[in-house]
């Protein structure tokens, strides 16, 4: 039951912005403008303090390969799905993939300290996230909306697209850190470390104003695309974890938190890449939203089928 603190922690955050939106507090301009910090200014420096403090190693991890190979499944049917039956455009289709294969981070932390008692396993997912799938997400975006604008880019301006987005200098100034054995100054890493705090409950207040402020996906089909991406992400992804961690014989407490990890709702910040890009921003809003409710139920069922006799370490 320690696994239901994550999922309180993050409702109640979301609670408090829709509070606010309901009171006339935080209005739809007030919304847009924390979600333009938490993209352009709160995230760049998270990014930039998580990889720069992480460890590098960690990503050859055997429970990685598992969980990227679970998710690479997922995101390929997804990706077959909205290709054939819903024939969305590059940017639509991006975040479609991502609400039914990209983990949340952010909730991870807790889920994993509560369920498993140990944040590292976590860690090296959220590390190949930030440095190689982050980047590519926010430049198949950016190309995206520019095409669905009308907007024509020079060669090398799409070559150095990737560069122009905050987040993904925020990984890349993080990485060089790293890789450099530099320590941040007190002066320089004390208002980082502050300002990368403030990520997560900007998008939370944000998501939270939105529930209340916006309304849902208004089709059918929107509906329908949006439940098949809900039992793609919190079903089929753990089931083809565990499936996979059974077949190459991993042992039973590997193959508990590679499950469990899988069973994550969709991160937070697809909501923000959606407002930013100003893609299906409705449709993700409801997606996620009925991810995390779903995932809170798979979740406490899976910790409670597997935990018996496993012990990660």
């Amino acid at each position: 039951m320690h696994a239901l603190t994550g999922f309180i922690t993050l409702a109640l955050l979301i609670g408090v912005g829709w509070v606010l939106a309901a009171t006339g507090v935080l209005s739809a301009g007030h919304r847009s403008m924390m979600t333009s910090l938490a993209f352009n200014v709160a995230s760049p420096a998270l990014m930039c303090t998580m990889v720069a403090h992480a460890d590098l190693e960690r990503v050859f991890a055997q429970s990685l390969v598992i969980s990227y190979s679970a998710m690479a499944v997922a995101a390929l049917i997804c990706l077959a799905v909205t290709a054939l039956v819903w024939r969305r455009g590059l940017a639509a289709s991006t975040l479609s993939v991502l609400l039914g294969c990209y983990p949340s981070g952010n909730l991870g932390v807790p889920v994993a300290a509560y369920a498993l008692g140990d944040v590292t396993w976590l860690a090296p997912i959220v590390l190949v996230q930030v440095i190689a799938i982050q980047p590519l997400v926010l430049a198949l975006l950016d190309a995206g909306t520019a095409s669905r604008r009308g907007i024509e880019r020079s060669g090398w301006r799409r070559l150095v697209m990737p560069l122009r987005n905050p987040m993904t200098v925020g990984v890349l100034v993080g990485l060089a850190i790293n890789l450099s054995g530099l320590t941040i100054p007190p002066a320089l890493a004390d208002p980082l470390e502050q300002v990368a705090g403030a990520t997560v409950p900007l998008m939370l207040l944000a998501f939270g104003a939105s529930l209340k402020l916006d309304a849902g996906p208004r089709s059918s089909a929107d509906r329908v695309e949006s439940w098949f991406l809900v039992a793609v992400k919190v079903l089929l992804q753990p089931a083809a974890a565990f499936a996979l961690a059974r077949l190459l014989g991993l042992d039973p407490g590997v193959t508990y938190v590679v499950t469990l990890v899988a069973c994550l709702p969709p991160a937070q910040s697809i909501f923000i890449f959606a407002g930013q890009y100003d893609v299906r921003v409705d449709f993700t809003r409801a997606t996620i939203f009925r991810s995390t409710a779903a995932s809170a139920v798979v979740i406490l069922a899976v910790a409670s089928l597997l935990s018996s006799g496993a012990a990660p370490a």
